[in-house]
């Protein structure tokens, strides 16, 4: 199911295809990810604070020990391609050269702009890979085509660049899509900046694809608090990695047990319900189908005067 990749620095993992391919299709992606009929995956990373007194080997700043978690998440399963664990010093667009590796010609990468490499964005551009992520704000360019402006409200401009400064324009000489638009964040509108090597797309498109990054934060969420990623039993880089590496593998089968029960609610109530049950004679197949199946809504119903007694102050 998942298998460790060499030859790349740190330690990185990867999900085996047979596995994907395993996956009844009709579960894989739900929403904007149907739209585009082809693997669509988001990359990101997240840091993980350590305890600079015990682990010397990820020194992040003076009194501050961190490492970062590098990871390539299949938008249609929600399961990760490709993980890679080292010390948060790096910067993230070294490594991503290595975290896009295996993508296939023909698929869409998303990321952020920490990631933006004009010469791995060259590359995957020649392999005939789509990528979509966010313009840095020091990024200089000229406007070389003004494409037709869409009739949707939220899209301020679109238009094809090319970088101005000499070694960008090395690493990446052919135009890049410029599209500007109004996003929704945390209930108001932000301007953002979105680039993109495809030319036919819509425009709201491209805005909408960049938007879907928020399941690898959803992601980063489930295996750090739901599966409580945060303590960690040994200091060494092996301990650490080793215990990524079991969250990273529960997580797996727990999305695995999702598809197979056609669970319908939250990962955390998956979670809650797996480990009441874990050490009971119970069938957990029978009680994810009926557990899963129940409709309604699970929330909180009673209201604070209900946590007294009558008659009590």
């Amino acid at each position: 199911m998942l298998r460790s990749l060499k030859g790349c620095s740190g330690q990185c993992w990867i999900i085996s295809k047979s596995f994907l391919r395993d996956l009844p299709q009709d579960d894989r992606g739900k929403g904007l990810a149907r739209r585009f009929r082809r693997v669509i995956h988001v990359v990101d990373s997240s840091t993980i604070a350590l305890i600079a007194s015990c682990i010397d080997w990820a020194q992040h700043r003076r009194r501050k020990a961190a490492a970062k978690l590098h990871v390539r998440l299949d938008l249609h399963s929600l399961l990760p391609r490709f993980v890679l664990v080292e010390s948060a010093k790096a910067a993230d667009s070294i490594r991503a050269a290595e975290v896009c590796a295996g993508v296939k010609p023909g698929e869409i990468v998303i990321f952020d702009r920490a990631y933006v490499d004009f010469v791995h964005l060259g590359v995957l551009n020649e392999d005939g890979v789509f990528w979509v992520t966010r313009s840095k704000e020091s990024l200089s360019f000229r406007v070389v085509k003004k494409l037709p402006k869409a009739t949707d409200k939220r899209i301020l401009s679109d238009q094809l660049v090319v970088l101005k400064n000499k070694d960008s324009r090395a690493n990446y000489p052919k135009p890049i899509r410029r599209v500007r638009a109004l996003v929704e964040v945390d209930g108001q509108e932000r301007e953002m900046e979105f680039l993109t090597n495809n030319m036919r797309w819509s425009a709201g498109s491209v805005a909408d694809l960049y938007r879907c990054r928020w399941q690898i934060e959803v992601f980063f969420k489930q295996i750090k608090q739901s599966l409580q990623l945060c303590d960690y039993l040994g200091n060494s880089a092996n301990a650490v990695r080793w215990q990524v590496w079991t969250a990273l593998l529960l997580y797996v089968l727990m999305r695995f047990m999702c598809v197979i029960s056609t669970w319908s609610h939250s990962f955390t109530r998956l979670f809650t319900l797996l480990r009441a049950a874990l050490w009971r004679k119970i069938d957990l197949w029978d009680l994810l189908r009926f557990c899963g199946t129940a409709g309604g809504h699970f929330r909180y119903l009673a209201t604070p005067q209900h946590a007294y007694f009558p008659g009590f102050a």
